[in-house]
């Protein structure tokens, strides 16, 4: 068995990039990039370091997550002023907080 083979898209494993999101939504998305948005939602714009405080997952997982939202746009990054080596990360449009309700209620229903 190929190793590629258990991949849902090969040819991006393969180029090891993740430019398009093909339609993914937040329902698609792992565990940790859900939870990632839950906080975004309930706390608002936070830095990495604030998401890692708040959500207790590692702080690689909160990088991951956060680059999974962003792929498919629901999350921005931004310049955080008070210090600028850090950057500020919040939920991109409140269109996107009506479709993760729709993904939670879908979830629930199951």
């Amino acid at each position: 068995m190929d190793v590629t083979s258990r991949f849902k898209h090969p040819e991006r494993v393969i180029r090891g990039t993740m430019s398009d999101s093909d339609g993914e939504t937040i329902g698609d998305l792992p565990p940790s990039a859900k939870l990632v948005f839950k906080v975004l939602e309930y706390q608002g714009p936070m830095t990495q370091k604030g998401i890692v405080e708040e959500s207790m997952l590692s702080a690689r997982t909160v990088r991951y997550a956060l680059e999974r939202l962003e792929e498919i746009s629901i999350v921005e990054e931004d310049v955080y002023f008070a210090d600028a080596r850090q950057n500020l990360y919040e939920i991109a449009d409140e269109e996107l907080d009506a479709e993760a309700d729709e993904a939670e209620r879908a979830a629930a229903d199951d």
